[in-house]
């Protein structure tokens, strides 16, 4: 693995495992929390697959343009396509009035 695809990784690793201690809270969870780390998670993962691959890709948190440049190299992601579309959402939207996550939409960002 290249060194900076293994960057992206370990921050891919922390913001996920950031969402899981979060969603894991008893007393007043911040769910808005969850789905953020969720979908950074998931932004960073993608990143690092097309890093290890020697894609460029712009500074983005669009999941769906960043799904497009990994079907290059492999299909499979396809598969993935309406998770990375509902975590979309959580990357700016969440973090601003008007918008709030549930339990439920915690769970399903994980």
């Amino acid at each position: 693995m290249r060194a900076l695809t293994r960057e992206w990784v370990l921050k891919a690793e922390g913001d996920f495992h950031t969402a899981s201690r979060e969603a894991r809270v008893r007393k007043s969870p911040n769910y808005d929390a969850v789905c953020f780390h969720a979908q950074q998670a998931a932004e960073k993962y993608l990143k690092a697959y097309l890093q290890e691959h020697t894609q460029p890709f712009p500074r983005m948190h669009n999941l769906n343009q960043l799904l497009e440049l990994c079907l290059d190299y492999d299909p499979e992601f396809e598969l993935q396509q309406d998770l990375l579309k509902d975590l979309n959402k959580y990357a700016v939207e969440i973090r601003y009035p008007g918008e709030v996550a549930m339990k439920a939409d915690a769970r399903s960002a994980l």
